[in-house]
């Protein structure tokens, strides 16, 4: 049996479901999700297997005017991302007008001639089914998308019609990942997330928009318990102070949540011991942001 694959980009503004939409899809969790914008940094590929069908969807991060070169970094990424794929899903809240995000995303489809699929997600939340037709003569105005397709990533709904859709784009080809992989991200990269991914849920404001994870120890033990040291950078003195809390408190809330997300990752005992340092503007320091895995794909 001959075998296929689409490679699909998910891409819109900060904040809008694109990793929610990429855990959904694979049916596990592979992207962190917060509810502040910006949370995912580099580009994550989610992998499902369908029949002879292998999808890999990169989740982007979101497109947004870059401040540090952390942004710069991000937004690479994105147009990166969008360059060679055999489809190209802009998720938008369902809002009948274009914010300069989509415009800037919609000239990058047209100027690389990738076809694309509006994808209107939260549906759950609209009151009035029919304002989906005017979301979607907003963008049909500017730009002519292969279709367009209500969802909800938190509820599923559309979600199958969706995939459903991206069957077409599959061409034939080898599978690029082996069955049974879920994500292309190293084990190391996960769990950094992870703990990062807490930060964003239990802190305020800018604080973990100025946080990375290192991961400097990583061994098992013969009883099968993971052993993992993770360093936490931000970039004032004062954040530091907050993270930890009162007490540790903070510090402590957060490490036990990631060691519980990273017993289920891992499927095995964690034992997890997290520090804090202090590295002023790293998100403007390329040797930074390589050292934090934040390097062209």
């Amino acid at each position: 049996m001959s075998t296929k694959t689409a490679m699909i980009a998910i891409c819109g503004r900060p904040n809008v479901g694109k990793s929610t939409l990429t855990n959904t899809i694979v049916g596990e969790k592979v992207a962190i999700v917060s509810n502040k914008p910006q949370t995912t940094r580099n580009r994550i590929c989610g992998i499902l297997n369908r029949g002879s069908t292998q999808f890999v969807f990169m989740d982007t991060p979101g497109f947004h005017r870059p401040r540090t070169k952390l942004g710069d970094y991000m937004i690479s990424v994105v147009e990166e991302s969008v360059s060679d794929v055999d489809l190209a899903l802009l998720l938008v809240e369902p809002i009948p007008s274009l914010g300069p995000q989509e415009q800037a995303l919609i000239e990058q489809f047209r100027q690389r001639r990738v076809p694309a699929v509006l994808v209107i997600n939260k549906i759950d939340a609209l009151e009035e089914k029919d304002k989906l037709l005017e979301v979607i003569a907003a963008y049909r105005k500017v730009f002519d998308f292969d279709a367009y397709i209500p969802i909800s990533a938190k509820t599923k709904e559309g979600v199958e019609e969706l995939l459903k859709s991206c069957e077409a784009y599959a061409v034939e080809s080898h599978w690029f990942f082996p069955e049974g992989m879920s994500s292309d991200q190293p084990e190391r990269q996960v769990i950094a997330e992870i703990i990062r991914e807490k930060m964003l849920w239990n802190l305020e404001k800018e604080i973990p928009h100025g946080t990375a994870v290192e991961i400097t120890r990583f061994s098992e033990r013969d009883t099968g318990v993971i052993d993992i040291e993770a360093t936490i950078y931000c970039e004032k003195a004062s954040h530091k102070g907050i993270i930890i809390g009162k007490g540790g408190q903070m510090l402590k809330k957060i490490s036990t949540q990631a060691r519980a997300d990273c017993e289920r990752f891992m499927g095995a005992k964690v034992y997890l011991q997290t520090w804090i340092k202090v590295k002023e503007n790293w998100r403007d320091s390329d040797f930074m942001i390589r050292n934090f895995g934040y390097t062209e794909q």
